[in-house]
């Protein structure tokens, strides 16, 4: 991102709705002149995120939160990760907005404005969970490319917005539907406008849910300029890549799309186990769909400490893909043995579900706690770092905080 035009270049009535107010004497500003405010931008004022969140690439942008941070059932703004792959739209004419749905398997391509969709449509909100599908790639080794995500590339925000099912049914679909794929407005890192950053999507099964929205609100409020304003896809439980920002267009395909990063490594593992470091065949790669079983301790922060015969209260949060989480447990032993935790039903189908424990410990010294949660099918998260693949994905070995008893 080349920062200094980020904003520039930026029509004012988005620059007012980045900081939140007018800029008085806006229309006055010298052409080529950058205001002091976004010469070097501040990606936590710009963006109203915490200061504890952690920036790992600006080019583009790229955040998370420390596990501590995702403490609320519902994530706020502030502690939701960002994960871009190209750059911010810089100018966002709200009342001109469309989303057109087209395709080699619709009966014929539809446009319908922002005003339209909310007002023909029905609306839903949903709690629903998006893990980056790098989350935790730090882990890997040998090394993963990529940004180096360690565990707070998740959220579970509340999303409201309509049932893509409806605007498709609304459309009409051909028997010939196999996937669907997205078109927004942000730009290629080169600033080419022939290129895409990315264009991904899901198969026609992922599509129709209930709970797949084209979502226009985030936790009550317009969504904020970083996670999609003014219209995003949303598709829980799936990696967060599937859920586009920005959103102008979504294409019904008669086979699996083909936009940039749905080809390649890109968001694929491989089909079958293989050494770590091994190179694989395209043909041997799939398509991450469902993410796999996961946990996070949220509190308390690791490093804590307590007195000696006190029992230490942890909680945090669950969640299996397209599945419900049926067991959690923890363990202060390192595995070896493991005790159940309360766990929460979730607050509907691909939200992520709360637990809680009272721990205690023998007696004074270093300890981890561990956490592990279980899938309705029986699929335990792994101890320790799972099968190795080329882009580092799919890390769900069980989350650790260190205590210290005195």
């Amino acid at each position: 991102m080349k920062r200094r035009d980020f904003l520039s270049r930026t029509a004012l009535s988005s620059v007012t709705t980045i900081i939140g107010t007018d800029i008085v004497f806006g229309a006055l500003i010298p052409k080529g002149y950058s205001p002091l405010l976004f010469q070097d931008p501040d990606p936590f004022t710009l963006f109203k995120k915490d200061k504890a969140m952690v920036v790992l690439n600006d080019k583009p942008w790229n955040m998370e939160a420390q596990a501590h941070l995702l403490d609320d059932e519902i994530t706020p703004n502030k502690y939701m990760f960002i994960r871009n792959n190209g750059l911010i739209p810089e100018e966002i004419d709200v009342a001109n907005w469309t989303l057109t749905i087209d395709g080699e398997a619709v009966k014929a391509a539809k446009t319908y404005s922002l005003a339209e969709l909310k007002s023909k449509f029905r609306s839903y909100t949903y709690q629903l969970t998006i893990e980056c599908g790098g989350n935790g790639r730090s882990e890997f080794d040998p090394p993963a490319k990529g940004n180096q995500w360690t565990i707070g590339a998740v959220s579970c925000a509340e999303w409201t917005g309509v049932r893509l099912r409806d605007v498709l049914e609304d459309v009409g679909i051909t028997d010939k539907a196999v996937y669907i794929g997205y078109h927004a407005a942000d730009l290629h890192l080169s600033r080419d406008p022939g290129k895409e950053p990315i264009s991904r999507g899901a198969p026609m099964v992922k599509a129709l849910q209930d709970e797949t929205l084209i979502a226009y609100k985030m936790n009550g409020e317009d969504i904020p300029l970083a996670h999609g304003y003014p219209l995003r896809l949303v598709a829980g439980g799936w990696p967060a890549s599937v859920s586009g920002k920005w959103l102008q267009k979504i294409s019904v395909r008669d086979r699996i799309h083909d936009g940039p990063k749905m080809t390649g490594d890109a968001y694929r593992v491989p089909c079958n186990p293989v050494a770590p470091g091994e190179k694989v065949d395209d043909k041997d790669m799939c398509i991450i769909e469902s993410m796999p079983v996961k946990s996070l301790i949220t509190h308390p922060k690791t490093g804590a400490m307590i007195k000696n015969g006190t029992k230490l209260n942890i909680r945090g949060h669950a969640w299996a893909g397209e599945q419900e989480v049926a067991k959690m447990e923890y363990s202060i032993d390192f595995g070896a043995s493991w005790q159940s935790c309360e766990i929460k039903k979730p607050k509907n189908r691909l939200a992520w579900q709360h637990f809680s424990a009272a721990v205690s410990f023998p007696k004074k010294g270093y300890y981890e706690v561990w956490a592990r949660a279980t899938d309705a099918d029986g699929t335990s998260q792994p101890m320790l770092l799972p099968g190795w693949n080329p882009k580092g994905y799919l890390n769900n070995a069980c989350h650790r905080i260190a205590i210290k008893v005195t």
